[in-house]
């Protein structure tokens, strides 16, 4: 069983460890081109300047992480 923190990262650390584009990320967080946000409330939110993201939310878009395949 994974720890709550484990749980919880930037968009840049979900970037690599799904191997995307971080930025993709952030766009999935704000909407893309006026569009609504990809992720609930629940999955993510904004602390200062950095998204962070829930491991449930990045599963949920892009499947499971990279490294667990």
């Amino acid at each position: 069983m994974k720890s709550d923190l484990e749980n919880v990262m930037t968009a840049a650390e979900a970037g690599d460890r799904w191997g995307m584009a971080a930025r993709t990320i952030q766009q999935a967080c704000t909407g893309y081109k006026g569009g609504a946000p990809r992720f609930t409330k629940e999955e993510a939110r904004k602390s200062g300047r950095i998204w962070l993201v829930t491991r449930q939310g990045m599963e949920r878009l892009y499947g499971p992480e990279k490294n667990d395949i």
